[in-house]
Parts: structure tokens; C-alpha cells; sequence
């Protein structure tokens, strides 16, 4: 999942609101339903994303943290700076996908 599928889901959720709202305008039921049912795999598409990018957030995380912590172990200042920067930009994954 990507921010693609972020898009994608976002975009089928106004379809859905667009139908629902026509429908209910013509007095079309089906089109409401149908309406109704896009904006569920829409908001369902959009959360998926989210939460595919919330667990590779925790996987950088901890990454960074062992790379963290080996490069403190075996005194590599290089190697700490960079599992610091990995833990920080999983970090910021999980957040922005909350």
C-alpha cells in the first residue's frame, strides 16, 4: 500500500458521496446505495494504507534502534547517527499516518 492507495481510496470516497447525493436528489436508492458502499471502500482503501505505513514506520524504527545501539557497541559514531535517522523517519511514518 502507498500513498497511490491513499489517493485512490480518497477519490472513491467523494464518487461515493458524489452517488449517495444524487441519489438522493433523483430519488434513486440504488444509486444512493451504491453511493454508500463506494465511500465505505473508499474509507476502507484510505485506512488499509494508513496502517501498512504505520507498521513499515515500526519496522524503520526498530531497525534504527539496532543500528543504533551496534553502532554505539562497537564505537561508530557514523553508524549511531544513521540508525538515529532511520529511527527518526519511522518515527515520522507512524505519525503521519495516524
Amino acid at each position: 500500500m502507498s500513498t497511490g492507495d491513499k489517493i485512490k481510496g480518497a477519490a472513491e470516497e467523494l464518487v461515493g458521496k458524489t452517488k449517495q447525493a444524487v441519489g438522493r436528489a433523483t430519488d434513486n436508492e440504488r444509486l444512493e446505495v451504491e453511493g454508500h458502499a463506494d465511500e465505505i471502500k473508499g474509507e476502507t482503501r484510505q485506512e488499509t494504507a494508513k496502517a501498512s505505513e504505520r507498521v513499515r514506520g515500526a519496522a524503520e524504527q526498530t531497525k534504527g534502534k539496532i543500528k543504533n545501539a551496534v553502532g554505539d557497541l562497537i564505537d561508530d559514531p557514523q553508524m549511531e547517527a544513521e540508525g538515529k535517522a532511520e529511527d527518526l523517519k519511522g518515527n515520522a511514518r507512524r505519525a503521519s499516518n495516524q
